[in-house]
């Protein structure tokens, strides 16, 4: 029997003043501009069969230093995507040294990505949050850890990857990877993305 996953409440008044994309109005400025970063993304991940892509429903966002926004993006893209009728989406928070999506969402710290991986006992259904955002999931990066870098290089990432993607074959999984320089944990992440 697979543990049930956890419920969270999101406050998206606090995080639609903060200006993020919101379920509650869906026609912002905001809302708009991440309606065009995610079509040709959802395009490549329904399978275009002119241009197919390979693993394009993992979708990986980094920068090159911190601070550039990228868990900004990630969050807005991950909402902006939760918008769509036909698409779940699940944010993985694989930022390995300065974990910050629950933190921005307003949540507790909580277990996660890391864990599942550094502890084979774990499951990874019973890290995933279930949002009250339908169609939107979260998985923490769990508990930060000073070998992230292998345990994401190891062929335990490569089946938990092929495992979330296996589990719903209509969801998107947006990761909020570590930026370019000053660490190799996205060089690692990038090889199980499309």
């Amino acid at each position: 029997v697979e543990p049930e996953s956890p419920q969270i409440t999101i406050d998206l008044e606090r995080l639609s003043a903060m200006g993020y994309v919101s379920p509650h109005a869906p026609s912002s400025r905001r809302a708009e501009e991440f309606r065009m970063v995610k079509r040709p993304l959802l395009t490549n991940a329904r399978g275009n069969p002119a241009a197919p892509v390979k693993n394009a429903n993992r979708i990986m966002i980094t920068s090159s230093l911190a601070r550039e926004g990228k868990t900004f993006v990630s969050i807005n893209l991950a909402l902006s995507i939760a918008m769509e009728r036909d698409t779940t989406v699940l944010l993985i928070d694989a930022d390995a040294t300065r974990p910050a999506v629950l933190e921005r969402l307003g949540l507790p710290p909580a277990e996660g990505l890391l864990d599942v991986l550094s502890k084979p006992n774990l499951d990874v259904q019973g890290m995933v949050l279930r949002t009250n955002v339908e169609r939107l999931s979260i998985l923490p990066a769990g508990t930060v850890h000073d070998q992230a870098t292998e345990l994401l290089a190891s062929k335990r990432m490569s089946a938990l990857v092929d495992k979330l993607t296996a589990r719903a074959p209509n969801r998107i999984l947006v990761f909020d990877a570590p930026p370019l320089l000053g660490s190799t944990e996205s060089r690692v992440l990038a090889k199980h993305m499309g």
